[in-house]
């Protein structure tokens, strides 16, 4: 049966191999996104946004909070895994 659902199935090939790619493409943003190093540098060039005078305190906070709430989600999904 393993043959014939194969055979039955070989038109869908290249939706199932875009489905692939799109589910590796977004697993690795994914990863990028939540990564807590790419977090941490963010957090740190925000702080020099500031200090620099480019952004304001509330900007500052409303940015900050983004950035921490991804780094608990970081951890939390790391604890998941």
């Amino acid at each position: 049966m393993g043959l014939l659902s194969e055979v039955l199935l070989l038109p869908l090939a290249p939706v199932r191999g875009s489905m692939w790619v799109l589910d590796q493409v977004v697993a690795e943003a994914e990863r990028q996104y939540y990564d807590p190093s790419a977090v941490q540098a963010q957090l740190a060039r925000l702080e020099e946004q500031l200090e620099a005078g480019d952004i304001d305190e509330e900007t500052f906070d409303r940015l900050e909070d983004e950035l921490l709430d991804r780094l608990e989600a970081s951890r939390t999904r790391q604890a998941g895994a």
